[in-house]
């Protein structure tokens, strides 16, 4: 039974786990705009949640192995890249990663509350109520 109410929100589950760690390796790069050399990160969202939803359909084997019971398969980080040269080789284009931190933030807090949303029409269909 509570498989059954645990797996329609297993696809927003993972979603927000790599939301979380989207805003992880971009606010990565943020920190490290100023170091010379460094080589920004990303990964490309929908690939990653498509892996991730895949892995469970097909028998969460994948999953388990990667991560452990319950986890996320890691997101493949590619290196962005820059819009222009820089002399210190930093391809960290602060624009883009404000724009891309921000729009993750939204995203996340998005998937957080339909979350909570689905979590509470659940718990309210559960609720006996008093019938006169």
């Amino acid at each position: 039974m509570i498989n059954l109410l645990t797996s329609r929100l297993d696809f927003h589950t993972q979603a927000l786990s790599l939301r979380a760690e989207r805003q992880r390796v971009i606010a990565s790069n943020i920190a490290n705009a100023d170091t010379p050399g460094y080589q920004a990160r990303d990964f490309d969202f929908a690939a990653a949640l498509r892996a991730n939803t895949g892995a469970s359909r097909t028998g969460e084997g994948i999953a388990q192995s990667v991560m452990g019971s319950g986890g996320v398969v890691p997101p493949v980080l590619r290196y962005a890249i820059p819009s222009q040269t820089n002399l210190d080789n930093n391809t960290v284009d602060m624009d883009r990663e404000r724009s891309s931190f921000v729009d993750n933030s939204v995203k996340y807090e998005s998937t957080l509350r339909f979350i909570n949303g689905s979590v509470r029409t659940t718990l309210d269909a559960m609720k006996s109520h008093n019938q006169s």
